[in-house]
Formats: structure tokens, C-alpha cells, sequence
């Protein structure tokens, strides 16, 4: 059941409809749905509260997630909720790809619904639907920061693997904007692994050029501020050899000039078990930029 979501003092209706609220840490952890423009259909986002916002405005840290995710993924297994209300941050956490009937899909995971990889699709049948750097960059903090009046203007991102992608990319295309960013195991080079290759060639088509405009090793190079990175990556995770490949990142960030710090965890996958285990840390290192 859904119930209007109209918060007073935004100045006009609300576009969000709430679908779910509860409890936590003395905040509320929210799912809301709006009608995005940019994408063209219904999009659930996960807004947890801090009780911090009851009486004063908080920066804003986006969380983007991985392939096949929801929003569902990140605020049940995250455990954020316990570290944003220590530290009076607000966690906004989109959905992962446009969802419904009409919207392109494809019978394989990491293709299509729940695997936007957060860039602006140009190719058919993809670009009706997926602008997911339209929708991220643009307007969904439009409408977050213009309907929840309890956000600062300071803002962080970070994210796991598709989304750890995403959330370099953003920072590194948006200077200025954000004041910090992290990641977990992200995807640092999609222009050079399997999951990009195939993700890049259906969205954006073969000119491989074109792809480096979403690839953060090659976007480093060229980065108009030195924003320190944080990565953390598990040594035992079934992907880091074929599709993550951390070293290319620390290598172009050497190459660069650019801060990164990169913290290989031992014996540590690519589940929700290693992001919670290190959620604390990453929560410390963006209050410390947003304060």
C-alpha cells in the first residue's frame, strides 16, 4: 500500500508516493516511488533518515548498487542505517535500471533490467529507456533535494561493483559536485573486461572510444580534481581476475597523480557479508569530507 508523500515546506506536491517506512536507529528508513522522466517509467529509491533530519539539514550520500540488485539489496543487508545515524547522513539509494513493460530487457543478468550501468544508452533498443546518468547525475537529485528540505547541498557517492563503477564515474565526470567518493569492489575499467564489453557494446554501440567516456581508468587521466578514492576489494572474490581488476585503476591513479586509497581484504568475496563488514569505514571516510 502506498500513501502520499508530501513533505511541508517544499514549496509544491510532492512526487514521491511512500511505499514503506520503518524504524531505524532512531531515523526512518523509506522506500519511495516516482514517475522518472528520464527514464520513462516508475522508479522505487531507498531514503533512510537520520533523526538528525527532524531538527536540521544533512549532506546526502548516494549509494548505487550492483548487477541484479534493487534498492532492497542495499538498505536490508547493508547495515548503513546504524552508521549514518551515528554521523547524521542522509542515504539515498536508487533502483538499478528502468523496470516494466515497454522497457528493453534481456534473458541474460547483465543485460538489460536490474544492469544500467549507469551511463545514457544511445543504441536501440536501449535508448528509449536507459539514461541511468541522466537519472542519477541529474534528476533524481533534483527531486530529492527539492522535496526532502532536510538536505544539505553537500553531497558523496559510492557503491559495489556496477554501482562502484558508477559512482567513480559520476565524481570523475562531475567535479565539484560531490565531496567525497567510495567503492566496493567496483568495476574500474569496464572498457577492458567482459561485463563492460558486453554492457558498453549493447548501450553505446562498437566504438570503443566512445566507451572510454564511461571507464574511470581512462577517465583519471583527465580528472579536473584530485577527490581521494577509497576501494575496498576482497582477495578471494570470484570476479576480481576476470572482471574487476583493481590494478588498472591504481596504475592509471599513479600515472595520474590522483589520491587513491586501494585496501585488499583477505578472504573476502563480493557479497553483501564483505559491504557490511567494511560499511563503517566508508561511512567514516564521506562524514569527514561532508561535515
Amino acid at each position: 500500500m502506498t500513501n502520499s508523500f508530501d513533505t511541508p515546506g517544499s514549496g509544491s506536491p510532492s512526487p514521491f508516493t511512500q511505499v514503506s517506512t520503518n524504524r531505524s536507529f532512531g531515523g526512518h528508513q523509506k522506500v519511495l516511488r516516482h514517475e522518472s522522466r528520464a527514464l520513462g517509467c516508475s522508479m522505487n529509491v531507498g531514503v533512510y533518515l537520520p533523526p538528525q533530519a527532524e531538527s536540521g539539514r544533512c549532506p546526502v550520500l548516494y549509494w548505487l548498487s550492483g548487477l541484479t540488485c534493487t534498492e532492497q539489496n542495499f538498505v536490508t543487508k547493508a547495515g548503513v542505517q546504524e552508521h549514518a545515524a551515528r554521523h547524521g547522513i542522509i542515504v539515498v539509494a536508487p533502483d538499478t535500471s528502468p523496470r516494466g513493460e515497454g522497457v528493453a530487457d534481456d534473458p541474460a543478468y547483465d543485460l538489460g533490467q536490474g544492469a544500467g550501468f549507469y551511463v545514457d544508452a544511445t543504441e536501440a533498443p536501449w535508448a528509449k529507456h536507459y539514461r541511468m546518468h541522466e537519472y542519477v547525475a541529474e534528476e533524481l537529485p533534483g527531486l530529492v533535494e527539492a522535496h526532502l528540505p532536510a538536505l544539505s547541498d553537500r553531497r558523496g557517492i559510492f557503491g559495489h561493483s556496477m554501482g562502484g563503477h558508477g559512482a567513480l564515474v559520476l565524481a570523475l565526470k562531475h567535479p565539484g559536485r560531490y565531496r567525497s567518493v567510495s567503492a566496493f569492489s567496483p568495476i574500474v575499467a569496464p572498457s577492458r573486461v567482459p561485463w563492460g564489453e558486453k554492457a558498453l557494446g549493447a548501450y553505446l554501440g562498437a566504438d570503443r572510444e566512445a566507451w572510454k567516456a564511461w571507464d574511470a581508468t581512462a577517465l583519471v587521466r583527465e580528472a579536473k580534481e584530485r577527490l581521494p578514492i577509497l576501494i575496498d576489494q576482497g582477495d578471494a572474490d570470484q570476479f576480481l581476475t576476470r572482471e574487476l581488476q583493481p590494478e588498472l585503476l591504481r596504475a592509471a591513479c599513479e600515472a595520474a597523480g590522483h589520491p587513491l586509497t586501494l585496501r585488499m581484504q583477505p578472504g573476502y568475496d563480493h557479497s553483501y557479508y564483505f559491504i557490511a563488514s567494511f560499511m563503517r569505514d566508508h561511512v567514516e571516510h564521506h562524514a569527514a569530507a561532508l561535515r
